[in-house]
C-alpha cells in the first residue's frame, strides 16, 4: 500500500500561483509514477499531469500545459504541482495518484489515491 496526503490547496485570485504537495509513505516512492488529477463540481475527474518514477518524463493535459509544472523529490518521498497563471476554470479538488506504470496512470488513474485538496480560483 502507498499512502498519499495532499496539501497546499487554497483560495487564490486569477493569475496567481499555488504549489501542491503530495507526501507519500508505505512502499518505495521511487518505484511509482506520480500524477495529479482534478475534479470540478458536476464534472468527471480528469488527468492534469504525470511524472515518471525517475522524474525523467513529464506529461500534461493541454489545458494546463505551459502553466503547471509537475516535479518530484524521491529523497523526500514527495511530488509537487506548481500552478501558475491560475484561471477560474482551474477550480477543482486536486488529487494525487500513484501507479507502477506511467501509462496506466495517464490512461486510467492510479492504484493509490490521496484524499484531495481544494483549489479555488476567484475571478
Amino acid at each position: 500500500q502507498v499512502q498519499l496526503v495532499e496539501s497546499g490547496g487554497g483560495l487564490v485570485q486569477a493569475g496567481g500561483s499555488l504549489r501542491l504537495s503530495c507526501a507519500a509513505s508505505g512502499r518505495t516512492f521511487s518505484n511509482y509514477a506520480m500524477g495529479w488529477f482534478r475534479q470540478a463540481p458536476g464534472k468527471e475527474r480528469m488527468f492534469v499531469a504525470a511524472i515518471s518514477s525517475s522524474g525523467s518524463f513529464t506529461y500534461y493535459a493541454d489545458s494546463v500545459k505551459g502553466r503547471f509544472t509537475i516535479s518530484r523529490d524521491n529523497a523526500k518521498n514527495t511530488a509537487f504541482l506548481q500552478m501558475n497563471s491560475l484561471k477560474p476554470e482551474d477550480t477543482a479538488v486536486y488529487y494525487c495518484a500513484a501507479d507502477g506504470s506511467t501509462w496506466n496512470l495517464r490512461a486510467s488513474g492510479g492504484d493509490f489515491w490521496g484524499q484531495g485538496t481544494q483549489v479555488t480560483v476567484s475571478s
